[in-house]
């Protein structure tokens, strides 16, 4: 009865350790990279140390107005977010696999209505490697009393 009892505290054990070591899903994984680029992104504002960290090289843009490549996007994007009166407030980061929608409020200034943005991206190997955002100016009447955010 005893070696009974101690093996099932072993396997018990066991068990609880492969529970802990098991590997990271590609959403757990893919949230932590688009966490960490939000933060450096749109809370800190380094465009260029979050495009060096968690943008690939080869990053396609669907955006019009910016070419493809991360140079490109660091190019294009460093002078807005170097503004110090514009605001990017995230809202919620939605992560699904190999993609993700980042939710945020984004102002030229703090008394602007700004916009809605929600930026959608494809990873590929932990790197994010391809862009679509979708803008909504917030208006300044509403046929609901609903949020955009």
């Amino acid at each position: 009865m005893r070696t009974m009892a101690l093996a099932f505290i072993a396997l018990l054990t066991l068990g609880g350790s492969l529970a802990w070591a098991r590997p990271q899903s590609a959403t757990e994984r893919n949230r932590a990279v688009v966490t960490d680029f939000a933060r450096l992104f749109y809370t800190e504002r380094d465009v260029p140390g979050a495009f060096g960290k968690h943008v690939d090289e080869n990053y396609i843009q669907h955006n019009p107005g910016i070419a493809d490549g991360r140079a490109a996007a660091i190019a294009a994007l460093t002078p807005k977010f170097s503004n110090p009166s514009a605001r990017f407030d995230v809202k919620r980061v939605i992560v699904d696999g190999d993609f993700a929608v980042i939710h945020l409020h984004a102002r030229l200034s703090a008394d602007a209505r700004g916009g809605a943005v929600a930026d959608i991206y494809r990873l590929k190997n932990g790197k994010i490697v391809e862009h679509w955002d979708v803008l909504q100016t917030v208006p300044e009447t509403s046929a609901n009393n609903n949020t955009m955010f």
